[in-house]
């Protein structure tokens, strides 16, 4: 069997097991978050062996050639040397401000050292002083100043919890961007849908308003559920967008409450899938967005498939909440 060299140690790799697997079976602290190679805060560097090409799907060209891999992707077939990423994989940024948007959900503003080069909609790992990494959706345009991240409030949340009392100025270290939840100005006047649950918000906020900065002229529609009508938010830009903006439209939907559809709240008591196919049977033609967490995702992919998206338009980004 394959061994890994880490850190002047030996680690025998078990039939099955990738490098993350070993490494914290064997009690080695190292920064991971989702483990099903998106948020690529398992990132580590490897050499004195062959690294499976699969392991560094969807990295940067540059990390790539530098031995970068994805430690949760990588199933060794011979021995590796696995060493921590280096300060090349990261950017320092500052926390600048939190603020709440509803009760559950916070707005955390980054101050990158280094401007960071990201597709509105993309996502990067944010990474703690002693190593704690948490993968986020960024909310803001590449244009502004600050980064901005959707990060919901888990009871006993390691991350969330952390972000909700710390102070301005503190500093934490920044991964990526990645994912592929972005807009791409090819067809201006095709029909987006964007649908997502919770801070699956986050990177639909960041794509519509990137789509209509870039004068897309197709109609838009974001489909934005949540359990009951608190768990809504931004729902005043949301809504002054939709007011200013023709071919965009704004569906509020919750699992619970009061049906407010015709009155001034514009709120819809069913399912988020309903919400969709009652108004769109067919999606022949359509691009679609779907955020949030994955049972919702895998759903939504399936239905907007079945309804006549061609799966090659459906962007999905998907992510665990972790509360360890």
């Amino acid at each position: 069997m394959p061994s890994i060299h880490f850190e002047g140690r030996e680690f025998p790799v078990q039939v099955g097991e990738t490098v993350l697997d070993c490494l914290l079976r064997n009690g080695i602290e190292i920064s991971h978050s989702c483990k099903a190679g998106s948020c690529q805060s398992c990132l580590v560097k490897g050499s004195d062996g062959p690294i499976p090409e699969f392991a560094q799907k969807g990295l940067k060209d540059t990390l790539r050639a530098q031995g970068y891999f994805l430690a949760c992707s990588c199933q060794l077939k011979a021995d590796l040397t696995v060493t921590r990423a280096g300060s090349e994989a990261r950017v320092e940024a500052l926390i600048s401000g939190v603020d709440r948007l509803n009760d559950t959900v916070l707005q955390v503003r980054l101050k990158p050292g280094v401007p960071l080069a990201y597709f509105a909609g993309q996502y990067v790992s944010v990474f703690r002083e002693d190593g704690l990494a948490r993968a986020y959706s960024l909310a803001s345009l590449p244009d502004e100043q600050e980064l901005a991240l959707h990060v919901r409030m888990i009871p006993g949340g390691a991350m969330s919890g952390w972000l909700s009392s710390v102070a301005p100025g503190t500093k934490v270290w920044l991964q990526g961007p990645a994912g592929n939840c972005f807009y791409a100005r090819s067809t201006a006047d095709e029909p987006i849908l964007l649908a997502g649950a919770g801070t699956g918000l986050a990177p639909l906020y960041g794509i519509v308003r990137d789509a209509l900065r870039q004068g897309h002229t197709g109609d838009i529609w974001l489909f934005h559920g949540a359990l009951t009508p608190s768990g809504l938010y931004l729902t005043h830009e949301l809504s002054e967008l939709a007011r200013t903006h023709p071919n965009f439209h704004y569906v509020r939907s919750v699992r619970a409450g009061s049906d407010d559809r015709n009155g001034s709240g514009g709120i819809e008591v069913r399912e988020l899938d309903q919400c969709i196919l009652s108004r769109f049977p067919s999606l022949k033609g359509w691009k679609g967005y779907v955020c949030g967490d994955p049972a919702l995702v895998n759903s939504l992919r399936k239905k907007l498939f079945l309804a006549g998206m061609a799966s090659k338009a459906i962007y999905t980004d998907a992510f665990v909440p972790t509360a360890a």
